[in-house]
């Protein structure tokens, strides 16, 4: 007799605002467990005790039939949330969140170092933090800058922090060239930087103190991670250029795979490297939220199926709830357009979803007039991706396929990043 092959899992941990969640795989990617934990209110420099604390919970729940046969694990964070370590690893002052604008501080210094039209001159960017960082007493004793998922990845592997080109990006890092800039490697605090790494590499096997406190098999590799909202692309399983993942959220977010890459930063889109391909992308802001500002979930269940979605409403709503958009128009004092208001509320809701459907295909035209691929294929998550009457009004705009995602937690798109990286998960 032949033999057995032992089962293989793979590890996914998605570390979100308010949240941590954890996924395992098997080798043809079925979702086989998942979990989940809520982070406590605490003021700043307690996160990454909460942060470490939910990463050894959710490694603690895993079956220990499973967790002893965990082959690698990824894990993402937010984008631009930034630690600073001493040099045995200790966090020196509170992690700066991804939405943190105190960099604003030191736009001078920013200004003086970074080319003028680089993603990284925004008071949130991961080198703004850094640069803020610098200007504290605490920041003599620095020996390591990371993010968010290069720290609680050192937490497993017990080595320095090692990041990945998604993180790095709004650090500085040319995914293009693959290297970091001169500009950056001329400044006297290089050294604090982590080397950057193609996400999903493995980069070292777990550290002995994690396997046996864990059994985990001591081969069990920890590979480099992405952000949240990559991993969350990941998950669509879209792999071709010219599909796409709009998020239906309580803000619209469209992501399109692309042949090269492309930019317009004073809308907010720019371009992350996937293998050879690029996911571009902007986020407008109308979306669910408008929805959820005029009707109960309830009321949007009850009214939705009566819509018929092959009569349009006639409306020509532009759905914001106040002043300014930043994708697909970049204009901070456009005025929403909710008038006039329809006697009957199924005609309503039918106004402001073909209004939302219009900004979605706006959007995927501004990109393609920037130089991206041409849309072929939309998968959709969110909450907003349960409405069918919604799939039909935008398959009929988009005039391509429009489907829901199979899978869409972040959790899974980084179990998947585990298991075969991006280089060979298709994106080449």
């Amino acid at each position: 007799m032949g033999k057995v092959e032992a089962p293989q899992f793979f590890l996914g941990i998605d570390f979100g605002t308010s949240g941590a969640r954890a996924a395992v795989i098997d080798a043809k990617q079925e979702l086989i467990w998942q979990e989940k934990a809520q982070f406590p209110q605490v003021p700043g420099p307690q996160l990454p005790t909460v942060w470490r604390q939910s990463l050894f919970s959710l490694l603690e729940q895993i079956p220990t039939e499973l967790r002893s046969q965990i082959q690698a694990i990824a894990i993402d964070g937010t984008s631009s949330t930034v630690l600073l370590l001493d040099g045995q690893g200790k966090v020196l002052m509170e992690p700066l969140l991804y939405n943190d604008d105190r960099g604003r501080e030191v736009k001078h210094l920013l200004s003086a170092m970074a080319p003028a039209d680089h993603l990284v001159q925004s008071a949130t960017s991961s080198l703004a933090k850094l640069l803020w960082y610098g200007q504290q007493s605490e920041f003599q004793q620095a020996r390591y800058f990371c993010h968010q998922a290069d720290w609680l990845a050192s937490l497993l592997h017990g080595g320095r922090p090692i990041s990945d080109y998604h993180n790095a990006l709004k650090l500085g890092y040319d995914p293009e060239t693959l290297t970091y800039p001169d500009w950056l490697k001329n400044a006297p605090w290089f050294s604090l930087l982590p080397p950057v790494t193609i996400p999903g590499t493995a980069i070292a096997s777990l550290s002995s103190s994690v396997v046996n406190s864990y059994k985990f098999p001591p081969t069990c590799q920890v590979c480099s991670g992405t952000t949240d909202s990559i991993a969350a692309f990941l998950a669509s399983g879209a792999t071709q250029p010219g599909e796409a993942v709009t998020s239906l959220g309580s803000t619209l977010v469209l992501k399109l795979l692309s042949a090269k890459p492309v930019t317009d930063l004073a809308s907010g889109v720019y371009s992350h490297r996937l293998g050879n391909l690029w996911l571009t992308g902007g986020a407008s802001n109308a979306g669910g939220a408008v929805l959820q500002h005029f009707f109960s979930l309830e009321q949007l269940r009850e009214l939705s199926p009566k819509i018929d979605p092959h009569q349009p409403s006639g409306l020509d709503y532009y759905p914001l709830l106040q002043p300014g958009e930043r994708f697909p128009i970049n204009d901070p004092n456009l005025l929403p357009r909710l008038e006039p208001r329809p006697g009957d509320d199924v005609t309503f809701l039918q106004g402001l979803l073909e209004g939302l459907t219009r900004i979605e295909a706006r959007g995927y035209a501004k990109l393609q007039a920037l130089g991206a691929t041409p849309l072929t294929k939309v998968l959709t998550a969110g909450g907003g991706a349960e409405n069918l009457i919604w799939q039909t009004i935008r398959q009929n705009l988009l005039q391509v396929p429009v489907q829901k995602s199979i899978q869409s937690e972040a959790a899974y798109g980084s179990a998947c990043l585990a298991r075969s990286g991006i280089v060979t998960a298709g994106f080449s």
